[in-house]
């Protein structure tokens, strides 16, 4: 999920997530039908407020009150009334709660979200929008649907295998390009008492993510419509090659990484490890970077991708913050203003992008925060190494189907279930893989 020289990140999913309380705006806000004027702040009976769903990741967690605090200046009133939860267990949830019931006026998502839920019609559009031509335009190509844009992708995260430039300096470690160079880097840091790699898969986020990274490389790249092909019947988990290296390197990580603690670790404790260096290697995306800093801001870190089988991996991001507005809500013009500050306020862009540590979507930003990792990311950007994880993303829909996977390759690499029944599993539910 910048200070980069192309558009840009996580997961593919999955930054790291959280649960997290906003504070909701309880003034008496007048007939909130009047979105029309929402400009003109005079009148009490002239104010808005629109309700707000917002799905955060762990660097998410605080920009609510940056966005409303630059709301107050231009649109006094346009109030905020906000709902916030992790992304990763309850967005979803709640958002099948609230197409039952009616849907907030604004949704904060992923943009893998605008491809689940604007196929269904549930989204305003956007075309057209100036504040749509604010975004970069690589940004725009993942929440457009038959040519209309339906969501204001913000900002990035960059996912890979994130190393400690110390001990690789130390030990003399090479940036494996392959599996093999990867085994020697293992053995290398399991020889001199360290653990290869950092993990914790206490969530089940987790492990969706570094999965879903694996099988962009190994999957998605040499057949980008396998998930297609997959709902077709003319592709399977258990006999896809790609699919089960996938599975298999997860338990190569839990392998290599302590395993007595790994589904009891805290991300923050995790991540402490690797800066503390204790652990050579972690393999998350950029919302680590926050923790990285906070325990040592002068932390080296470098950045690179996982070795897929073929040796060509690339260096992945994703889109993570994206704006979206009910197509029935009553408020559109007042949510159009919401969104055209949100795009052209350059100040709030920087706050936001500085205090997430993430890279801008928005044009003409560029944040300030450190990252040692950036020279790393600029290097395989320079080489056209970069690949948008929502290739994955967007044709398997997270929650019922990856975040169930995840929890059955958890249950493979304690050996608790064997590696073919959990690629069964998924299998069985292929039906459950696209939003219906």
């Amino acid at each position: 999920m910048k200070r980069f020289s192309v558009p840009l990140a996580a997961a593919g999913m999955m930054a790291a997530l959280v649960m997290v309380s906003c504070a909701k705006n309880t003034e008496n806000t007048g007939n909130q039908s009047n979105s029309g004027n929402a400009s003109s702040p005079s009148a009490k009976s002239e104010q808005v407020v629109l309700r707000v769903l917002a799905g955060q990741s762990t660097t998410d967690a605080g920009i609510e009150k940056m966005i409303d605090a630059a709301l107050a200046k231009k649109y006094p009133n346009i109030k905020l009334d906000w709902e916030c939860v992790g992304w990763g267990e309850d967005f979803q949830p709640k958002m099948q709660v609230y197409i039952q019931t009616g849907l907030p006026d604004i949704m904060i998502g992923k943009a893998q979200d605008v491809t689940t839920y604007g196929s269904q019609g549930l989204l305003g559009d956007m075309t057209g929008k100036s504040y749509i031509n604010e975004v970069l335009p690589a940004a725009n190509e993942g929440v457009t649907i038959n040519g209309k844009v339906y969501g204001l992708t913000y900002n990035a995260l960059y996912q890979g295998v994130y190393f400690n430039r110390a001990l690789f300096d130390k030990y003399n470690v090479k940036i494996p390009q392959t599996l093999a160079e990867l085994d020697t880097a293992i053995a290398t840091f399991k020889k001199n008492g360290v653990q290869p790699f950092a993990t914790h898969f206490l969530d089940t986020w987790s492990i969706g993510n570094i999965t879903m990274q694996f099988a962009v490389n190994d999957v998605f790249r040499d057949n980008p419509t396998w998930g297609d092909e997959f709902r077709a019947g003319n592709k399977s988990f258990v006999s896809d090659p790609g699919y089960r290296a996938a599975y298999e390197y997860c338990k190569l990580i839990y392998d290599n990484t302590w395993s007595d603690e790994t589904f009891s670790l805290e991300q923050t404790a995790c991540d402490a490890r690797l800066v503390q260096g204790e652990a050579a290697m972690k393999v998350s995306g950029s919302w680590s970077i926050q923790n990285f800093l906070d325990i040592d801001d002068k932390f080296e870190f470098g950045i690179f991708p996982f070795p897929n089988k073929k040796g060509d991996s690339k260096l992945l991001f994703e889109p993570n913050i994206a704006f979206m507005k009910s197509a029935k809500s009553p408020n559109q013009d007042a949510i159009d203003k919401v969104f055209e500050l949100i795009a052209t306020d350059k100040e709030l862009a920087l706050e936001i992008y500085n205090f997430t540590k993430t890279a801008p979507m928005i044009k003409g930003v560029t944040p300030t925060f450190p990252n040692p990792s950036q020279k790393d990311i600029d290097a395989y950007a320079a080489k056209d190494m970069i690949q948008d994880v929502n290739l994955g993303n967007n044709q398997l829909q997270w929650g019922g189907f990856q975040e169930e996977n995840a929890k059955d390759i958890a249950e493979y690499v304690q050996g608790k279930i064997t590696l073919d029944t959990a690629l069964k599993a998924a299998d069985a539910r292929r039906a459950a893989s696209k939003a219906q």
